[in-house]
């Protein structure tokens, strides 16, 4: 039985390769904060009124005018995921949505701990190890000696 998961587990490591899971948490993350940015805007960029009158009311921060906060957040739900897909800065990029995950979570829902729990979970792994081998990021880091 111990050879057997033993064989198992070698096997998922090598048709799972480090590679492919980071390639899969930043456009699995990035979906997720992509379609969120899409929801607030018409056209390109267009911020609706109903995500000012959103930032307004449910999603009022205490330390940042609802105006701001809506573009803010905005812009960065699609940028952000963009430069993930691409794997270009994908640790500033993992960063900055980590940083937007834990203001969601303290300010807006903290009984959605569990959704954003999962999201931390994608992201961590990218901040830890970047973009991996199938990443932009690669040809932009300094060589290894």
């Amino acid at each position: 039985m111990i050879r057997l998961y033993t064989q198992a587990t070698g096997l998922a490591r090598r048709v799972l390769p480090d590679a492919l899971l980071l390639l899969v948490a930043r456009f699995g993350i990035a979906a997720v904060f992509f379609q969120s940015g899409r929801t607030k805007v018409t056209g390109v960029l267009n911020i609706t009124d109903s995500a000012y009158y959103l930032f307004e009311t449910d999603y009022r921060l205490p330390f940042v005018p609802p105006h701001v906060a809506a573009h803010l957040a905005t812009y960065s739900e699609h940028l952000f995921p963009i430069l993930l897909v691409l794997g270009l800065g994908t640790r500033f990029a993992a960063l900055g949505l980590l940083g937007m995950t834990t203001v969601i979570e303290v300010f807006v829902y903290p009984d959605a701990w569990p959704t954003h729990l999962s999201w931390a979970g994608l992201l961590l792994p990218l901040i830890a190890r970047g973009g991996g081998a199938i990443a932009l990021d690669r040809y932009f880091a300094p060589a290894k000696r």
